[in-house]
């Protein structure tokens, strides 16, 4: 492996305007797809198969003009005052005549309308589904009611909720993470070259998944995490390669042997690192949620795309900045030196560790186990409006509906009955609707709807509690057990609070399997790499405790409000339910590059001759100062997307950035040093029969170093 990234590094460097024209016209290509071929995205989280789904499919074809997606108008007088039909009329005539809409309900012919006659709903139906609402009509629906006068009308429904966008705020991430490149390397030139890296690599990876999007349904979410994930590795693997390349330009090698040396070494670390992220990615898909499989694989293609980027692009770019990738002091023959060998803070942290490693385990492992106490009252559920920041339509609606009529209105059910005749379905549906008004937590069940052929009916159910209440998705269970011995007919819950329930209990319910099924494949890829039993055990325990202590928190500010205002939070609630098997599989591959960082060159060492304890010195001396730079890198840029106002967004930006803390600056820089140096030599262990059947990876680049010696040359050390 080192020996082929080796041959690619010098050629790469050596074909450097070959290399870069190909990177740019790939750029350019995927631009233009992107540009011709980019569709919209999707706002819905659903999975085939579920009770909820079932239904919405039937709904579709047996009774399609309930199929589509649905708003809602909240009209309320001012207090004191009662609406009348008069006063509504003009809201209901202004949104039926609503390009797309099939119809619009008189909540005084519904009976929409509140006990103390304020407050009324107006129920909005549209012909199509909600991905096919366009911008012109949602604000046609926006101004839906804007002639009557002296009521407020608030907007709200699937239709309205907000679709996350890439802005400003992504920004500040990115100039933090320059800021930290210009203080790490002390030039401008490495730390521009190197996040120019990563944005071209980015860039490739955002244009194919768009110019994809038009085949593939991509949920709004998938398109930002693919942002973040590509931006954040691509800064970091381009961080770790140029780290490595200024070390052996330091050393006296020349230009194009440098670039071959560090990609043959820490290129290798990077190949490997890559692919756990993109395993721990991938590995979405067990879960069987089409949605997550896509952001998965969405976001796995754009980290496999900027580890090509750091192994390709990366050396050609290095032959073009030349010795000023160096800090000006070292640039000019005769300069300034680089630090001597064992100095530098690094190396002090790496000796005080191995000195205070007890009381470190000890202190460390404590409390990470204490942050992680609150998990165990973690509860998830997808975001519904009333999650929504303060002042949005859909969160004015959300609010007002809650005022007027209580928060179950906001959290409708829909029971579908569909039998093989219509005087069945009408006795099923009869039956059905009496035993939903006995069922405990229900405030209120609508006359049934039949379709024309009097097969399907449908009806409304409104609970007593909000869309993500606990008690609302025990009255789900119990209205789906009372229904099941309904005959004559079948009988499915659903609407957005029924799929809601059941997409967070189906991703419950892979969590545990994934979790197996991530940490057993990357330790053994780490039993590849390293050829260890020890170090891939103990990298997987360091990554429980980081994720544990990840949610404690998260659970802490996102649900239970604890410093809420910090994270710019207005409504604390349930964790949207797919961020637990999501978090694990990102922090997992980021977790797992910090450990192939700092532990490869405690190998590297190891394998050249040194003791085991001064290996795991001079593993934090040498790639310390990297591993935390990566660190802060991450936390910058995954910080930037805590700024936006989705709720999603903004909890799993959070989590992932006080995750990559946790395990860069507690686990890997603290835990990781004291359990190697109390190990020693048994660390890197491996009994003899794994030994012989174990392929060499050779990650440390020891075989690149016996058969192709290193050529110093006096020369310059990069021609151009």
């Amino acid at each position: 492996m080192a020996i082929l990234l080796y041959r690619l590094g010098r050629l790469s460097f050596r074909r450097r305007g070959r290399v870069v024209a190909l990177w740019l016209l790939l750029l350019a290509l995927l631009g233009g797809g992107a540009a011709v071929f980019s569709g919209p995205t999707t706002s819905k989280f659903s999975i085939p198969g579920t009770e909820s789904q079932k239904a919405m499919d039937a709904l579709s074809r047996e009774f399609p003009q309930a199929g589509g997606a649905t708003g809602s108008i909240v009209v309320a007088a001012p207090e004191g005052e009662k609406l009348t039909p008069a006063a509504v009329a003009p809201v209901t005539e202004e949104a039926a005549k609503v390009p797309g809409v099939l119809a619009a309900v008189d909540p005084f012919v519904s009976k929409a309308v509140s006990q103390d006659g304020r407050y009324a709903l107006v129920q909005v139906q549209f012909d199509g589904v909600v991905d096919d609402i366009t911008d012109a009509q949602r604000e046609a629906f926006s101004e839906a009611g804007a002639s009557a006068e002296g009521l407020r009308v608030e907007h709200g429904g699937e239709i309205m909720r907000g679709v996350p966008e890439i802005g400003s705020t992504e920004v500040i991430g990115v100039a933090v993470a320059a800021l930290v490149l210009v203080l790490t390397f002390g030039s401008l030139v490495a730390a521009g070259m190197t996040l120019l890296n990563a944005l071209i690599g980015v860039g490739a990876g955002m244009a194919g998944l768009f110019a994809l999007s038009s085949t593939v349904e991509l949920t709004s979410t998938a398109p930002i995490l693919a942002l973040m994930l590509g931006l954040a590795v691509g800064i970091d693997y381009a961080l770790f390669i140029t780290s490595r390349y200024r070390h052996y330009l330091a050393e006296g090698m020349d230009g194009e042997e440098a670039a071959g040396r560090a990609t043959g070494t820490a290129g290798s670390a990077v190949v490997f690192a890559g692919a756990t992220v993109v395993i721990a990615l991938a590995g979405l898909a067990v879960a069987g949620v089409p949605f997550l499989t896509v952001m998965g694989l969405a976001a796995a293609a754009t980290v496999a795309l900027a580890v090509l980027v750091s192994l390709t692009l990366l050396p050609a770019v290095l032959g073009f900045a030349g010795v000023r990738v160096l800090p000006r002091k070292q640039r000019a023959p005769g300069g300034t030196p680089a630090a001597p060998a064992g100095a530098g803070f690094g190396f002090r942290w790496g000796r005080t560790v191995a000195r205070l490693r007890i009381p470190v385990l000890v202190i460390g492992v404590v409390g990470l186990g204490a942050l992680a106490l609150p998990v165990q009252d973690m509860r998830l559920a997808l975001p519904d409006a009333g999650t929504e920041a303060v002042g949005s339509p859909n969160r004015e609606a959300y609010d007002l509906t809650t005022e007027g009529f209580g928060e179950g209105f906001n959290g409708r059910l829909v029971a579908v009955v569909s039998g093989d005749s219509a005087q069945a379905t009408k006795a099923a549906a009869g039956e059905t609707a009496a035993l939903i008004q006995d069922t405990g937590g229900v405030l209120a069940v609508a006359a049934p709807q039949m379709n024309e052929k009097g097969t399907t009916a449908l009806l409304a159910v409104i609970p007593e509690t909000g869309p993500t209440a606990a008690a609302t998705e025990e009255t789900v269970h119990e209205i789906r057990d009372r229904v099941a011995g309904v005959t004559g007919a079948s009988v499915a819950l659903t609407g957005a609070t029924a799929v809601g329930i059941d997409v967070s209990e189906k991703l419950a319910d892979a969590l545990p399997v994934y979790l197996l099924l991530v940490v057993g494949l990357s330790v053994l890829l780490l039993a590849l790499v390293f050829r260890s039993l020890l170090v891939p055990l103990k990298a997987a325990l360091g990554f429980l405790l980081t994720i544990g202590a990840t949610f404690g928190i998260t659970v802490t500010i996102f649900q239970e409000g604890r410093l809420a205002d910090l994270v710019g939070l207005d409504t604390p609630g349930p964790l949207v339910s797919f961020l637990p098997i999501l978090l694990i599989g990102i922090l997992f591959g980021l977790a797992m590059d910090y450990e192939v960082f700092l532990v490869s060159r405690m190998r590297e060492d190891f394998v050249h001759g040194a003791d085991a304890r001064e290996a795991v010195v001079s593993g934090v001396g040498h790639n310390g100062r990297v591993v935390t730079a990566a660190a802060v890198i991450m936390t910058a840029v995954f910080g930037g997307f805590v700024l936006m106002h989705d709720p999603i967004i903004k909890s799993i930006g959070f989590a992932l950035a006080i995750g990559v803390l946790i395990d860069a600056f507690v686990v890997r820089m603290a835990l990781v040093p004291a359990l190697m140096h109390l190990l020693g030599r048994a660390a890197w262990w491996l009994p003899r029969p794994v030994d012989r059947v174990l392929p060499d990876l050779d990650i440390e680049g020891e075989r690149l170093h016996r058969e192709i010696p290193v050529q110093q040359k006096p020369a310059e050390l990069v021609k151009t």
